[in-house]
């Protein structure tokens, strides 16, 4: 069976990615509520130096893919997208969805699941608008749909269910943002009762909690268990985020691991002194050898498994 991917430039062949995708990144977002614009990456000031490191990724590691989970409310842009995906030879997944309730657009409000749904599914099938007019984008995933705490709020736990809705009507993935780490269960219990099956959900953050019997319980029903603020230092050690992975795949669980960045703030890129999009690469990834991770299994959760749950393929389709 051939697989395809949706990018911002179009289908892409499953066959056709050959180096590794970051899980959970964003190229152009903001998330500022402060005024002190630090939580931005901006689609003209950043997007010269997110293009310029794409591709420097690209020649050094292979990179061939970026999952990119910017969705509505959060700054989301997917002309540039698509303008960095074509300047750094890196195909990118742009993302449809809400985040967490404080940076809930007011459309959300008391708006019931069933037109949530049909607001995800409209942009899924018509593709991205920008400014009021279409741009031809079509989104590839669905996320970061967000909560906080161990139970999602009420309306967090409508975008849920609206977002696994349109997943499933779709044939579309998604990928959660559990805020610290926490609520992931709950995520899950509502998605799957929202009838997605385990295998397209990425419950996102894990690797902020320090928690491995939820990670084990997680890809034990068949969830993706996302490891994906790597070198975020000043919330979680990359020593403790390499401890939990090591549990996750001595568990047997190497198949549902994700790994990335989560670059949101200019402040992160390479250009500004940040560890950037490719801290994964130059130094996780080492350690993780050095740990005795060895190359199959770098290539299962760098290549393999993004691409399985971005698809829904099977262990031995990809």
């Amino acid at each position: 069976m051939q697989h395809h991917l949706r990018t911002v430039a179009g289908p892409l062949a499953v066959s056709q990615v050959r180096g590794p995708v970051l899980a959970h990144e964003h190229l152009v977002l903001d998330l500022d509520r402060a005024g002190d614009r630090a939580a931005v990456l901006d689609a003209s000031a950043h997007a010269p130096a997110v293009t310029a490191e794409l591709s420097a990724l690209r020649d050094a590691f292979g990179l061939s893919a970026v999952i990119e989970l910017t969705c509505r409310g959060m700054g989301r842009d997917p002309r540039a997208l698509a303008r960095i995906s074509a300047g750094a030879g890196v195909a990118v997944v742009a993302a449809t969805g809400w985040y967490y309730e404080p940076f809930h657009p007011a459309e959300v409000g008391p708006t019931d699941p069933g037109r949530l749904t049909e607001i995800l599914l409209g942009e899924i099938e018509h593709g991205l608008e920008a400014d009021g007019a279409a741009t031809g984008v079509r989104p590839g995933v669905i996320g970061e749909v967000g909560s906080h705490g161990d139970v999602p709020s009420p309306a967090e736990a409508r975008v849920l269910t609206a977002s696994a809705r349109a997943a499933a009507a779709s044939g579309l993935s998604l990928a959660t943002h559990a805020q610290l780490g926490h609520g992931g269960p709950a995520q899950l219990e509502i998605l799957t009762a929202a009838g997605l099956p385990p295998h397209r959900i990425s419950i996102g953050h894990q690797d902020l909690l320090d928690d491995p019997a939820v990670h084990r319980a997680l890809a034990a029903e068949g969830a993706y268990v996302a490891f994906d603020t790597i070198g975020k230092e000043s919330y979680q050690s990359d020593a403790t985020r390499l401890r939990l992975l090591l549990d996750l795949l001595e568990a047997g669980h190497a198949d549902r691991a994700l790994l990335s960045c989560d670059i949101s703030r200019h402040g992160y890129l390479q250009s500004e002194g940040g560890q950037g999009y490719g801290h994964l690469f130059r130094s996780f990834l080492p350690k993780a050898r050095a740990a005795g991770v060895d190359d199959d299994l770098v290539d299962l959760i760098t290549r393999r498994n993004p691409l399985r749950f971005l698809t829904g393929a099977a262990v031995e389709e990809i």
